[in-house]
């Protein structure tokens, strides 16, 4: 009598291979788009749960009809790998931050850097990657692939292909009214399909970078000048900070209740308090408020334009770009930057990123090794912060300046207690409020050579567990106001009031007037005197308490 052959000894077809990896996704893989799906009040119903169900077999169905393209002997294996590692590692950012994937945010995990990708790892990843991805793989490798003709093989793939093909079909019928109303209602919920995602972000980013024209961005400001300078006054230097994942409402010069402001309290800035951000994470907001088309041109845009620094530098002025974190993202390639870490002393810098210090470090040297025929027509420095980048909040502060205890020390944020989590977070904003004091003061040691001036704005906010959320990165259209919302400050001592034509009192008064990034692009040019076609004066914030 034979005996019957094992689990790992039997020869097993491509197909099947490819149907268990599919229904192991949409079943294990998917489970934030699950959890998600069951805490809406519309399936608390047993017709609800038969539209869940219906929507697994759906998402394993497609997931199936693509992996039979891959159902041969030595591609099988590959193949339910590639879905296999990204599925574990979306289910765990998206389980456990809130985040979706979508091609903004895909954007950011290409740009991601070393420092960055450590602040994200932790044991709850290790844990999905093997449970998810590591132990099925393993568990598949060890098995023997049945061998079959070609023409055996594609005759079953095709076969299997039609048969999926007409199971989603079948379903997409059967729930097309609950499934078209859930992705009306709730759109957020077709970026958490797990790793279809992935894969769609992917493919629309490559189709964005094939649909615009290759080669350098269009120019802007062509033939710009400078306006001419009052008797007397001095070439302006504008330092404009941009800040990192900083909520407004977390600013008490805003209203909050804290006391994260305690030296821009005595210094006398203008803190906008309803200042809205071109996107939800900096890959989309950066180059978007630096642009002169605007959140709805910018998106719209069939080809990429030269930027603010590119008009700025076009003018005459001297520019340069400072970094403090990722980089630029592309921004800055054709002016002078550097990184805040070159020469930065090790006391600010650690396990390969400084803290925003290391920003004011050696400046005067930077400073004065622009070239001097533009710097003596004005100087535009921009401070790119790491100012609050999560979720390693309690990076961002060094021992010293961190007033609110205690703090979360975990990248695990739904682990922390909720206080110790907006402790820390707060921790990184009274920091930013010490960097923008410390900045103010090296403009204040400027006022023999230059009018100076500060601008502060952060790029986008951020999500502390609001609903559920965490970080940032949702699509625009359904972000919270937490991810939207930023602080945006000016900083100007009386001699550049004068030199400028601007009244700080008038600056005061519209403090609460609803403004975007949209201004910015207009509102740096503006102060700077540079004019140029591109420049509307409808979107400069300052305009109407500019005098002649």
């Amino acid at each position: 009598m034979s005996r019957p052959m094992s689990f790992a000894s039997r020869e097993w077809n491509p197909l099947t291979l490819a149907l268990i990896t599919s229904l192991w996704v949409a079943a294990f893989a998917n489970w934030p788009l699950w959890r998600a799906l069951l805490a809406l009040p519309e399936n608390a119903s047993p017709r609800g749960a038969l539209f869940i169900a219906g929507f697994g077999a759906m998402i394993a169905s497609l997931t199936f009809v693509l992996l039979c393209v891959a159902a041969w002997r030595r591609a099988i294996k590959p193949a339910a790998a590639l879905f296999l590692v990204p599925a574990a590692a979306g289910a765990h950012f998206m389980g456990t931050y809130g985040v979706v994937i979508d091609p903004t945010m895909m954007v950011n995990v290409l740009q991601t850097n070393a420092t960055e990708t450590r602040d994200l790892i932790s044991l709850r990843l290790v844990a999905s990657l093997l449970l998810i991805a590591a132990l099925p793989i393993a568990l598949m490798w060890r098995l023997p692939v049945r061998r079959l003709t070609v023409v055996a093989q594609l005759s079953r793939n095709l076969g299997a292909m039609l048969a999926g093909i007409a199971l989603l079909a079948v379903l997409l019928f059967a729930l097309f009214a609950d499934l078209s109303a859930t992705m009306r209602n709730h759109k957020s919920m077709r970026y958490l399909i797990n790793p279809l995602n992935s894969f769609y972000a992917l493919g629309s980013l490559a189709h964005q970078a094939n649909a615009r024209p290759q080669g350098p961005p269009e120019q802007i400001g062509v033939g710009a000048t400078l306006a001419p300078r009052a008797a007397g006054a001095r070439p302006p230097l504008m330092l404009l900070v941009v800040g990192e994942t900083a909520r407004s409402d977390h600013f008490s010069l805003n209203g909050y209740e804290r006391p994260t402001n305690p030296q821009l309290a005595t210094l006398g800035v203008v803190s906008y308090r309803d200042v809205t951000s071109c996107g939800t994470n900096t890959a989309a907001s950066l180059p978007c408020m630096f642009s002169h088309l605007g959140r709805a041109g910018y998106e719209s845009r069939e080809r990429d334009h030269e930027n603010l620094l590119d008009l700025a530098q076009r003018a005459g002025l001297a520019v340069l770009w400072l970094d403090n974190q990722s980089g630029c993202k592309g921004l800055c390639e054709r002016v002078p930057n550097a990184m805040a870490s070159e020469g930065a002393p090790a006391a600010l810098c650690s396990d390969g990123e400084c803290l925003d210090e290391a920003l004011l470090h050696g400046l005067d040297a930077r400073l004065a090794a622009l070239d001097p025929q533009r710097r003596e027509r004005g100087v535009l420095l921009v401070l790119h912060q790491m100012g609050s980048h999560g979720p390693a909040y309690w990076r961002r502060a060094p021992a010293d300046r961190k007033p609110f205890q205690p703090e979360c020390l975990t990248n695990v944020l739904q682990q922390c207690d909720r206080q110790a989590l907006v402790n820390a977070y707060d921790n990184s904003i009274a920091y930013t409020d010490h960097v923008l004091a410390q900045s103010i003061a090296w403009l204040g040691r400027q006022l023999a050579a230059f009018d100076p001036l500060l601008l502060y704005v952060s790029d986008h906010g951020e999500s502390l567990g609001e609903n559920g959320l965490y970080l940032h990165g949702l699509p625009y259209a359904v972000a919270p106001r937490e991810q939207v919302h930023v602080p945006m400050l000016v900083w100007l001592p009386a001699q550049t009031e004068q030199a400028a034509g601007l009244r700080k009192a008038c600056l005061a008064e519209q403090r609460d007037r609803p403004i975007s990034h949209d201004h910015l692009f207009h509102t740096v040019s503006g102060v700077l005197g540079i004019r140029a076609g591109e420049y509307r004066a409808e979107l400069d914030a300052f305009a109407a308490c500019r005098q002649p």
